[in-house]
């Protein structure tokens, strides 16, 4: 079977032209040299794979027939990254900024709660529920 259709096989990538595109880009190889598409894989083979700025390695065990559903990717393919590559990977996406940027569209709802805790204080108390007679009386207090 090719690289590039073994590759999208056992759900390395999405879709096979990706798969391609990234052998093209020299990031996939075999025994420490880097292929071409065409490259016929064999059972045994250790494929070395950069993606993700992480260097993982496979071992072929088995040639799927078609794609494969993902609980049965371990019965064709032995991973053998190192513990050291998912490290990296863990702590890049711990710090990634997963949360969207100032000003960035309306307040989600976590926003909303963030804001009224912050207006209101501890109390919860929002204009959202209704509570106007509250915002009024506060109002009426500070003229007096």
């Amino acid at each position: 079977m090719r690289i590039d259709k073994f590759l999208w096989c056992v759900r390395f990538y999405k879709t096979r032209s990706i798969a391609a595109d990234e052998i093209k880009k020299n990031r996939v190889g075999i025994g420490g040299q880097t292929v071409k598409s065409s490259k016929e894989v064999k059972p045994g083979d250790v494929i070395k794979i950069r993606k993700n700025q992480i260097d993982y390695q496979i071992k072929v065990v088995q040639i799927p027939k078609s794609r494969l559903g993902a609980k049965l990717v371990p019965l064709h393919i032995e991973d053998k990254t190192d513990k050291q590559q998912y490290d990296i990977l863990k702590l890049r996406k711990s710090e990634q900024d997963y949360y969207r940027n100032k000003g960035e569209g309306r307040p989600t709802k976590k926003d909303r709660r963030e804001i009224d805790e912050y207006v209101y204080g501890d109390d919860n108390v929002s204009l959202e529920d209704g509570d106007w007679d509250f915002f009024f009386s506060e109002l009426e207090d500070n003229d007096d």
